[in-house]
């Protein structure tokens, strides 16, 4: 700051007086030459000496026994285990959060991997996105009123396969970007996927059956259960729809699913 202040000093005070005096240009310029060079002294001083950068080398003394580790732990590292994968991600992490500025502090470390460390982030990332998927499916509510549960797994269905769709896409680049850094990610979670979307649909199929048996159980009270019918005739081709677009989603259903569209289609057929 002294630095600064007295080149600032010079500049305002100094720089007039001597200007008129001499008056030639030459030394002006001169004088705006050894002025950028004591600007940029001072301005590298002040950088030098901020509490910012302070911390960032702190930071680099502090930690560079870890970084020294984890540097070597992520150049090693390689698997096809995806829970493998998130508990290295996580290790790495629980270290590298507590740098000042993460890209200033490795910067300091030469030959540190970047491009492997995003890579790790990225491929832990889009499997913890894809196993929370599946466990939302595996765990889906299915009850009645029949219309709900049909309007919620229809809802996210149309979330999930847009990100399905895309992710399709872009699986062999990703694949290929991930194996160029040791990480052969498993995309067989895409299947497993697809696989409990049928369920969820099979179990909405189910219910629309269930819903029609009850409705055929109430003939006696003529009135009521044709009302009751017609709405669950409605229902059931509700499920049926929705059947069908999972089961394009899919690229095919199981033995379960396969039955129940064929029963449900058989009861849409002979109810009309």
């Amino acid at each position: 700051m002294g630095n600064l202040y007295r080149f600032l000093k010079g500049k305002v005070e100094g720089s007039s007086s001597s200007d008129k005096s001499s008056g030639r240009k030459g030394k002006v310029g001169g004088a705006s030459s050894g002025g950028k060079q004591g600007m940029a002294d001072a301005l590298a001083e002040m950088t030098k000496r901020s509490a910012y950068f302070q911390q960032i080398e702190e930071d680099v003394k502090n930690h560079a026994g870890t970084i020294k580790e984890v540097k070597a732990a992520i150049i090693s590292f390689e698997t096809s285990d995806m829970n493998e994968l998130l508990k290295f991600h996580k290790y790495v992490e629980s270290h590298l959060e507590k740098l000042t500025d993460e890209t200033q502090v490795l910067s300091r470390f030469e030959d540190f991997p970047g491009k492997k460390l995003e890579a790790l982030r990225m491929a832990s990332a889009l499997y913890a996105k894809l196993d929370t998927i599946a466990n939302t499916l595996q765990n889906w509510p299915v009850g009645l009123p029949l219309g709900q549960v049909l309007d919620k797994a229809e809802s996210y269905f149309n979330k999930i396969k847009v990100e399905m769709d895309a992710l399709e896409r872009t699986k062999d680049e990703e694949l290929k970007r991930f194996k160029a850094q040791k990480i052969n990610f498993d995309f067989g979670i895409l299947i497993r996927i697809k696989e409990l979307m049928v369920d969820v649909s099979s179990n909405c199929m189910e219910l629309a059956l269930k819903e029609r048996r009850e409705a055929k159980a109430e003939e006696n009270e003529e009135l009521k259960a044709d009302a009751k019918k017609k709405g669950s005739i409605k229902m059931l081709w509700s499920a049926f729809q929705f059947a069908f677009r999972v089961y394009t989603f899919a690229g095919g259903q199981d033995e379960r699913a396969d039955n129940l569209t064929r029963e449900l289609a058989k009861e849409i057929e002979t109810g009309n």
